[in-house]
This record gives structure tokens, C-alpha cells and sequence, in this order.
């Protein structure tokens, strides 16, 4: 019995590193975890133990149990959608790349990945790409939305993938960690993981001019070593996030601005809809929460079935 990480996932078959070994695993029977419906039951990231096959001429074995994550990130699956994805697991950090155009990257997206980093505890940081294809209005339009991450406490980069702009900031971030990075298709997460490390030489892809819209290079989730302690997990890109196992009044507890207030509404309960003396929608008034982020939180009530 070996103890390994789980480096690639591609559905029926797991890479999973062992003593600088990388054997092709794959799952015991139906290996199920508790209280986790997922269509994958492994995910990059996971610490797995598997027994090796002795008789294969190539490394081979079988996973027989996942040790405990410490976290995990999901989202919706896309077909099933009673069930989730689990994307990556045991993370230290995740990178949420975000373009203004080509293509857009809405804060309804941002602030539903930014909830969901937050109700499985792993820090977050924006990174603003394609600073080098922007206009003076949209690297206003940057400053503006960093603004108002930077106010809830969240760190932002401004960044080009393509010049090597701001590019030594985020290898500082990622010494010794294990580090996920996200967002919609065609922001540059494999031009900026080239840059990081030109040796792995991922594809990239043009944007569809039709659509505005990135071109799926990346199918699944994998995990690369770095030099420095860096580990990275490179992610298909995201078009929709839903977030799941949420209850309604859980949602606000996932907004650090709306948390810090809480205590000051006259409810404990308080939604921050439209309840009396409630001290977010007094801060939204006077202009200390974002509007945008307001909005979103409402939309998540209103609008996605996952949280009922």
C-alpha cells in the first residue's frame, strides 16, 4: 500500500505522484465519499492510498481510500445538476483570473466564486489580466472594481500574462503552496502558467470573435511542480459557477463586509433585504457596501434553486 497526490484527473483515470513516481490509478469498485454527491468521487489534490499493480509493465495501481481533504472547492455539475464537481481539493490559495473584455468577466461571477472560496476557507486573490489590450476607460474601470475588493479585503494583481507584467508578485505568492487557478475560458490561465513555467508549454487558444468567448484548452483539472515549493493546479475554464449546499441565511455570512455588520442588525437573522434597522442596508445607503456586491447577494437569494 502506497500513500500518493493526485496530479490529473481525466475521469477513469487518476495520475497519482509517489516518491517521484507517477503511476496511472484508478478506483476501486465505487468508491463513494460521505455526504458528497459528485461526479467525481477523486479530484486533483487528494492524498490517496493505492495498492500497486505488480504484473503491469508500466506504473500502475489501484486507489483504495482518500485521505480526509483538508478543503475542497465545487461547483454545479453541468449535466447533472442535482449533483456536484468537485474541482480541486487540499488547496492553499486560488487565483481567479478576470478580463474586462475579450471576454467579459461579470461581477455576478466574481463575487459567486469569491462565496464559494469563502464558505470552504481558501483565500482568494483577483488578478486583473490582459493589462496590455486595455484602454485608459477600462484600466479606470480595473481600478474602480479592485477598489472595491481591496476595501473587503481581498488582495488584487494587475497583471499581463503576455509582457510580464506584475508576473514576479504571484511567483512570490505561490512559494510553498499549492495554488488553484480559475476563471471563464480565455482570460489567459494557460498563457499566464507558461510564463510561470515556459517548460510545461500549455496550449493557448485565440478568443472566438464571434461569441467574445475563450475556447476550452484545458479539459480537466491537473496539478504541475514548480520550482520554490510551488504546486498549481491549472482548471478548465468556468463559464457559469453555482454555488451549492448553502442555505438562505448562510449566503451573507460568506460577504466579510456583510459579516463585520451583522451584529449591528436588529435581527440576528437579518437577510439584509428589507428588514428594519438593518446596519448592511444602512452601510449600502451611505455607500460603505458596493453596490454591486449588494445586487449579486440579492440575486443569489432570488435566483439560484441550490440554496432552497
Amino acid at each position: 500500500m502506497k500513500k500518493g497526490l493526485v496530479f490529473r484527473s481525466t475521469g477513469s483515470w487518476y495520475t497519482v505522484e509517489s516518491e517521484g513516481i507517477f503511476y496511472a490509478c484508478r478506483i476501486k469498485g465505487k468508491l463513494r465519499l460521505k455526504g458528497i454527491k459528485s461526479t467525481n468521487p477523486v479530484a486533483v489534490g487528494d492524498r490517496v492510498f493505492f495498492e500497486v499493480d505488480q504484473h503491469a509493465s508500466e506504473p500502475e495501481g489501484t486507489i483504495v481510500a482518500i485521505e480526509e481533504r483538508q478543503n475542497y472547492i465545487v461547483r454545479k455539475s453541468v449535466n447533472l445538476s442535482k449533483q456536484t464537481h468537485i474541482i480541486a481539493s487540499n488547496i492553499d490559495q486560488v487565483f481567479l483570473l478576470i478580463t474586462l473584455h475579450n471576454p467579459p468577466t461579470f461581477t455576478a461571477f466574481i463575487d459567486r466564486f469569491l462565496v464559494t472560496a469563502e464558505a470552504y476557507q481558501i483565500p482568494a486573490i483577483l488578478v486583473f489580466n490582459k493589462l496590455d489590450t486595455c484602454t485608459p476607460d477600462q484600466e479606470k474601470e480595473i481600478d474602480r472594481l479592485a477598489t472595491i475588493y481591496d476595501k473587503v479585503g481581498y488582495k488584487t494583481l494587475k497583471i499581463s500574462a503576455t509582457d510580464g507584467i506584475n508576473l514576479s508578485e504571484i511567483e512570490m505568492m505561490m512559494q510553498d503552496k499549492v495554488s488553484m487557478f480559475s476563471g471563464h475560458s480565455g482570460v489567459g490561465k494557460s498563457t499566464l502558467i507558461n510564463a510561470l513555467a515556459p517548460d510545461l508549454k500549455l496550449k493557448t487558444a485565440a478568443i472566438s470573435e464571434q461569441h467574445q468567448q475563450g475556447i476550452h484548452t484545458t479539459t480537466f483539472a491537473e496539478m504541475f511542480s514548480l520550482p520554490k515549493g510551488m504546486k498549481l493546479i491549472d482548471t478548465p475554464g468556468i463559464k457559469g459557477f453555482g454555488v451549492v449546499d448553502m442555505k438562505l441565511e448562510e449566503i451573507g455570512n460568506y460577504f466579510p463586509e456583510f459579516i463585520a455588520l451583522k451584529s449591528d442588525c436588529k435581527f440576528h437573522n437579518c437577510l439584509h433585504q428589507n428588514e428594519p434597522q438593518c446596519a448592511v442596508i444602512d452601510a449600502l445607503n451611505n455607500g460603505a457596501v458596493a453596490e454591486t456586491r449588494y445586487q449579486n447577494y440579492l440575486q443569489m437569494l432570488e435566483n439560484d434553486s441550490t440554496y432552497r
